[in-house]
């Protein structure tokens, strides 16, 4: 008895066909029914998480009312220090015909919005000012009845500020009268610097001759010319001192200068311990060692300048009275003036503010000189001298030489001698 295998072949053929039918179906043809629900989900989460990052607000991108004032205060700021950092240069024939022109009136107003000193003043001018628009617009609004009845006109009489005006010019004149004061004592330090800088140099160039001395006598007069370009350096805020002194000094001595914590002082020991080597007599040796005491007195002189300036009580008395007064001017002029208040304490802030601007300019006084022209002008001087002394004695030798020597020789008692 056989089993009925035939009916079973094609059923299990079929089956392996269509299997391999749906399979290479499906390699060939991926389903459709599959991606939409994927794309449904990434959407929906892709949805979600943009919401989610639009609610939370990035920081700092809305400015508030407070950084928009502070922005205008900070933009005066930084022309001003851009202006104090700038190199003031030395005056020749040519800036003091220019300095003292009849035109000179034309074109400082023409200036007057690059000047630095006038766009400092914008923050206190344009508040004083708007004051001076609310004490303007409320009066007015109060006189026609826009406002309740209660309120008062803001207006007082003048006779306070009669009192007090000179007071306040006094102490403008005073102020600026210190500052100045300073600024001279600054620019007076400095010419003794600079002037015993060269007064050393020639000193060494004169007594230093000996050939076997020549690499320690040109390293002396390398920290001579170096010591006024760290001095300045020294008092000047945001000074590149590595950058000035790195064509001045060796790569070693500039690296100790570096490392120390006060850079004058350490090329004034560069200068004690080369005037100890130099082989010299000792009153020569005191005389070199007695022109270092210059450099001393112009660090002393300038530092007390940098570390102590005028009391701030008299500073911040002549601020406070300064905004006081601007504060309540449009209240005092208001009966006589009117909406004319306001042109007038525009006015009146621009000036005096400016005025106390300038001495609190000057109170500093070492980045409102040229100094850096100077310290050019003394190396270039020490420089000329170098170059030029071989030349001088040589000319100064033949001319000795030249000279016909005398033809009567007398004996120190008076008689000619035999």
């Amino acid at each position: 008895m056989t089993k009925p295998t035939t009916s079973i072949k094609p059923s299990s053929n079929l089956s392996s066909s269509s299997h391999f039918t749906l399979r290479s179906l499906s390699k060939l043809h991926p389903p459709v029914w599959t991606t939409p629900p994927t794309n449904k989900l990434s959407l929906k989460l892709l949805c979600s998480s943009q919401n989610s990052q639009s609610t939370i607000p990035p920081p700092n991108q809305n400015p508030t009312l407070i950084s928009i004032l502070r922005s205008i205060p900070d933009w005066a700021d930084s022309i001003k220090e851009k202006g104090m950092r700038r190199s003031k240069p030395l005056y020749d024939h040519e800036n003091w015909v220019q300095h003292r022109s009849s035109l000179r009136h034309i074109r400082h107003l023409l200036s007057s919005l690059s000047s630095r000193v006038i766009l400092s003043l914008v923050p206190p001018v344009i508040t004083f000012t708007s004051v001076a628009v609310f004490v303007a617009g409320y009066n007015s609004a109060v006189s026609m009845g826009w406002l309740p009845e209660f309120l008062p006109l803001l207006r007082a009489s003048s006779l306070p500020y009669q009192l007090t005006a000179p007071a306040l010019a006094l102490l403008l004149v005073f102020r600026t009268e210190a500052s100045y004061s300073r600024f001279e004592e600054g620019r007076k330090a400095w010419t003794k610097v600079i002037a015993g800088t060269d007064d050393f140099a020639r000193q060494v160039i004169a007594i230093v001759g000996s050939s076997s001395e020549t690499s320690l006598k040109k390293a002396l007069l390398q920290y001579i010319i170096a010591f006024p370009v760290s001095l300045k350096c020294h008092l000047i805020h945001g000074s590149d001192i590595g950058r000035e002194l790195q064509s001045l000094l060796e790569v070693d001595d500039l690296a100790v200068v570096l490392s120390s914590k006060h850079r004058p002082r350490c090329i004034i020991e560069f200068i004690s311990q080369s005037l100890q080597l130099l082989n010299l007599e000792e009153s020569k040796r005191n005389l070199l060692e007695s022109k270092i005491s210059c450099f001393h007195e112009g660090i002393g002189v300038c530092e007390q300048l940098m570390g102590i300036p005028i009391p701030l009580s008299y500073t911040r008395l002549t601020s406070r009275f300064l905004v006081l007064w601007h504060l309540t001017l449009p209240i005092i002029l208001w009966d006589d003036c009117n909406w004319i208040v306001v042109p007038a304490t525009f006015v009146s802030a621009a000036s005096l503010f400016c005025i106390e601007e300038v001495g609190v300019l000057i109170e500093e006084p070492f980045p409102m000189l040229a100094l850096d022209e100077l310290c050019k002008r003394a190396h270039a001087n020490i420089q000329e001298a170098i170059t030029s002394e071989k030349l001088i004695r040589a000319r100064l030798n033949a001319r000795r030489k030249k000279s016909p020597s005398p033809s009567n020789e007398h004996s120190p008692n008076g008689w000619p001698s035999s």
